[in-house]
């Protein structure tokens, strides 16, 4: 592969893309963006990163970090990412990351930063560990997506004021010197589907939710899986219809839909004379079947861990050679000597 086209006259553009190691990731994640992601590099250079660092910022046991880096690599692949074709790396593997984010705070309002929404709302969720990095953690993000001079950065509507403080940080180093960043644009995906919790379908279905049965992991046992739609709310009537006062039977008609690469309204023909007890059961066995070649995929890469090491390593060192030059660029731009 080359340097992500970068040497030819005419390149695609390049999307980045940073995954944080918290949580497990669910079903929602899987049919709402992951399982996109691998056939995004036949329209774009991709680069894909599991984002430590960023993990940090909230309490985080060493061991469990680990294990959520470990599984959030091992997953990327597996839901159909590959390695040859895209860039799939640590960030904790590349130091570029974290000695661009020291430059770029200085070209970082204190005022801007204060107004990230992120911010605030998980510093009332954790008035006692509201840390610097928990403060500086938009400006991190801006070295990532910086580094690597992306066009397209998907993320959802939450980050999106980070990728437009991105750009004024850009914008602002690239009119102080000369144009050095490229100017990245936020996109919220629109081709996956929106899924809610099992329990409270008017409820994102969350990768850190304390309730078990309402959310499903992608590495659910498939019997965990079935468990979980037996007990899946549904409405009042017996209707199977997708509609507003209907939240429990229209996430259900949407996991089932997204799973079996089908419409809401073919799914909802398919079960129009269906009964809640068999339309569950067909929805789990749908999800099992959807999920079952990316937990394959996954256990297999799980069993060996050198083999997994040197994916790392060589993701690490192609995405390291891409941010070198950028860092190298910024060194001398603002001055710094170099030997």
């Amino acid at each position: 592969m080359t340097e992500m086209q970068g040497n030819t006259d005419v390149r695609k553009k390049r999307v980045f893309s940073a995954i944080k190691p918290t949580g497990n990731p669910t079903l929602g994640n899987y049919l709402g963006a992951m399982k996109y992601w691998g056939r995004m590099s036949d329209e774009f250079d991709c680069l894909f990163s599991v984002a430590a660092l960023h993990a940090i910022t909230v309490a985080i046991e060493p061991k469990e970090l680990r294990e959520n880096t470990k599984r959030l690599f091992a997953l990327l692949i597996a839901v159909g990412i590959d390695p040859e074709k895209n860039i799939v790396f640590l960030q904790s593997h590349v130091k570029a990351h974290a000695e661009l984010c020291w430059i770029l705070n200085n070209y970082t309002m204190f005022g801007e930063a204060r107004r990230m929404t992120q911010f605030k709302e998980k510093s009332e969720k954790a008035p006692d560990n509201v840390n610097v990095g928990l403060f500086d953690y938009p400006v991190l993000m801006a070295a990532d997506i910086l580094l690597y001079q992306a066009d397209v950065v998907p993320v959802g509507d939450d980050q999106l004021q980070h990728v437009e403080l991105c750009r004024n940080i850009a914008q602002r180093f690239n009119g102080r010197y000369s144009p050095t960043f490229a100017m990245p644009e936020g996109r919220v995906p629109t081709a996956g589907a929106r899924i809610y919790s099992l329990t409270d379908p008017t409820a994102k279905m969350g990768k850190s939710d304390g309730d078990d049965l309402g959310s499903v992991f992608i590495l659910d046992k498939p019997e965990d899986i079935m468990r979980k739609f037996k007990r899946a709310v549904t409405d009042s009537d017996t209707r199977i219809i997708a509609s507003a006062d209907k939240p429990g039977i229209t996430n259900l008609l949407t996991i089932y839909a997204a799973a079996t690469d089908t419409t809401v309204e073919a799914a909802q023909k398919e079960f129009e004379n269906g009964n809640y007890a068999d339309f569950k059961k067909r929805a789990g066995e749908a999800t099992v079947e959807a999920l079952r070649p990316v937990r394959e995929k996954y256990e297999a890469l799980r069993r060996d861990d050198g083999a997994l090491a040197e994916l790392m390593r060589s993701g690490a060192e192609k995405a390291a050679r891409i941010a070198s030059r950028t860092l190298e660029k910024v060194y001398k731009k603002v001055g710094f000597v170099r030997l």
